[in-house]
């Protein structure tokens, strides 16, 4: 990072970021381009859990290569300035790199998504068989992650 002043290096202070975020960027390669899907997620022992169809292109690029990385943000602001050059902005962010695993069997499905709906609930949610069935639950097993600020 060019920036050490800005870098965080807690792993309590990350964790703190991703349990704030509401929306993770899943950012995979396909055909030699990047492709980033903003996604709904779940967050856990440095793994981070998605949910979607049973079918689709960010499920094809991930079966094929499923090295991933992904980003998070939170506290953003921007701080304006009356020179143009000098305009900022204000944040909290982790970002970092790793393997996709595809959850197989209803039960690890099940707790999956208990994992998904915990970051954004207290609430209990029971999961019917049949509605797990319609759904692919996958996790980012984390390798790496780097945490920045800028306050």
């Amino acid at each position: 990072m060019r920036r050490n002043d800005k870098q965080i290096n807690q792993q309590e202070e990350m964790d703190g970021i991703m349990e704030k975020a509401q929306v993770c960027r899943l950012a995979v390669s396909y055909q030699d381009m990047p492709y980033i899907i903003p996604m709904s997620f779940g967050y856990q022992n440095k793994e981070l859990y998605f949910h979607s169809a049973v079918e689709g292109l960010k499920l094809s690029i991930l079966r094929e290569n499923p090295q991933a990385s992904f980003e998070v943000e939170v506290d953003t602001q921007i701080v304006p300035s009356k020179n143009a050059c000098n305009w900022s902005m204000r944040y909290k962010s982790v970002i970092g790199f790793g393997e996709v695993e595809f959850i197989e069997g209803i039960e690890g499905k099940r707790e999956g998504m208990k994992i998904i709906l915990k970051h954004y609930s207290e609430d209990i949610f029971v999961f019917e068989e049949s509605e797990l069935a319609k759904v692919t639950v996958f996790k980012l097993k984390i390798n790496t992650m780097t945490g920045k600020k800028s306050v």
